[in-house]
């Protein structure tokens, strides 16, 4: 029998709000394979990414390489705004899986805010939200140790099933989970392993499963 034909991909523009779609529309399409870099932290420039599909994860760095991921973004949503002030990029981004954008260019961006008040307001409560998740890990990374992030970190990635287990089904590496929480590669694994012998956590296929509530200190 012949092979049936592929069935055709789903238009990520289709799936974006009309607003977006609106803006979407200005831009250019471009990809990006995993690992590549998008933006340098304190390079100039001027675009901003839209999000079509894949996962960009936004992250800064010091002079040893160590990183900490400041937040993972996905289809729909956009980075590289906070340039649109004439300053140097605050932190790096880098796709974590094959990704589409749509680039579009700091003039293309503010004719658009001009021209479109709904769209302005929208892009001010995006600003203040994330300037709120930044307050917030900021607080926890003055004011929890280590365990404390792993633990705020699984518990919000953790999705509740109907058996009252709770599964993380986003793939996390140790690397990744202590580039998020500032840690070292190490600690996390330490810690993990801890979790794993007290039953707290589990393997189960490539999903980690919270089986019971995480203890509030270790």
């Amino acid at each position: 029998m012949p092979p049936k034909p592929a069935a055709p991909r789903a238009d990520p523009l289709a799936e974006l709000p009309p607003q977006l779609q609106k803006l979407a529309a200005l831009g250019v399409q471009r990809r990006y394979r995993t690992h590549a870099m998008l933006i340098e932290e304190g390079d100039q420039g001027g675009s901003v990414y839209l999000v079509l599909s894949g996962r960009l994860r936004a992250f800064v760095s010091d002079m040893r390489g160590r990183e900490v991921t400041l937040a993972l973004h996905g289809p729909g949503e956009y980075v590289g705004e906070m340039s649109l002030d004439g300053g140097p990029r605050s932190a790096s981004v880098q796709a974590m899986e094959p990704t589409v954008c749509v680039v579009l260019t700091r003039e293309t961006m503010l004719r658009h805010i001009a021209g479109d008040p709904e769209f302005a307001l929208g892009l001010i409560v995006l600003l203040i939200r994330r300037a709120r998740l930044a307050t917030e890990s900021t607080r926890s990374m003055a004011l929890l140790d280590v365990y404390g992030r792993l633990r705020r970190l699984l518990e919000e990635r953790a999705e509740a099933q109907a058996d009252g287990t709770r599964v993380i089904v986003e793939r996390l590496t140790h690397q990744a989970i202590a580039s998020e929480i500032g840690c070292s590669r190490e600690m996390v694994s330490r810690l993990m392993k801890d979790l794993e012998n007290g039953g707290y956590l589990a393997m189960e296929g490539r999903q980690r499963v919270l089986r019971r509530a995480l203890p509030v200190r270790w």
